[in-house]
Parts: C-alpha cells; structure tokens; sequence
C-alpha cells in the first residue's frame, strides 16, 4: 500500500483564537510527527493557508470577526484549498451547528474538550484516507 503523503510529513494548520488551544495542539501533533502551524486570527487564516499548503485545517467555530463557518466557506471557495478536509474544533454541541459545520464545507466536527490522543487519531485517518496513491 502506498501514500502520496507521508503521515510524517503532513502539513496540518490549526485555526482557532485561544492561543492555549493552538498551542497545545501544535505541540501534540508535532511530537506525533506532523509540520504544523497555527493561526489566532480568523481573518488571517485563508491567507495563512495558502502560504502554509496544509493536507488538514483544524478550524474552531467561534471566533471574533469571521466565525469557522465563514471561514471554511472562503477555504472551499479557493481552488488551491478547496480539496484540503477541514475538521472544525468546537464547544458547541447543537444538532444545528454540526448541520451547518457540513453545509459551509467542513468534513467532521470535534467537539472540546478533546483528548489529543482522539484528535491524533482523526488526524491519523483522514490524511490516509486523503493520500492514497
């Protein structure tokens, strides 16, 4: 079986306004073998991805200024990262904000509290699923 990307090699942006998250995540996922980078800013974070090229973006829902949702829809919306699987982290835990974490372009939803072993997993199985060659 072979991947296009390596797991030891993806590249996965994280997207989220508390820094303790994204630094928290950030450590994790790089111990774990992943190049990652971060983003506190919601109205930086379609510009951090493309510079960035991430194989995932894990993106928090609420944020000042843009919200998740706006900004998945502005990543689907490019067609340099409209193929990039976006998994949104969240505290929200509605049947309706799920639905509408899927209608703006996200491919899964996290709710927080997580453990980083999970996230790692969820990681772990979409870049294999998105990698085949």
């Amino acid at each position: 079986m072979s991947y296009k990307i390596k797991i030891e090699t993806a590249r996965v942006l994280v997207i989220d306004d508390e820094p303790e998250i994204t630094d928290i995540v950030e450590t994790f996922l790089t111990e774990s073998g992943y190049v990652v980078a971060t983003e506190n800013s919601s109205q930086n974070a379609v510009a951090k991805a493309r510079e960035f090229k991430p194989q995932v973006i894990l993106l928090d829902i609420m944020m000042p200024g843009q919200d998740g949702y706006d900004v998945c829809q502005e990543l689907k919306k490019d067609p340099k990262l409209s193929h990039v699987p976006v998994i949104f982290l969240t505290g929200k835990d509605r049947a309706d904000d799920m639905g509408r974490s899927f209608k703006s372009g996200g491919d899964m939803f996290i709710k927080k509290p997580f453990s980083c072993e999970r996230l790692l997993e969820i990681v772990n199985i979409v870049i294999m699923s998105t990698s085949r060659g």
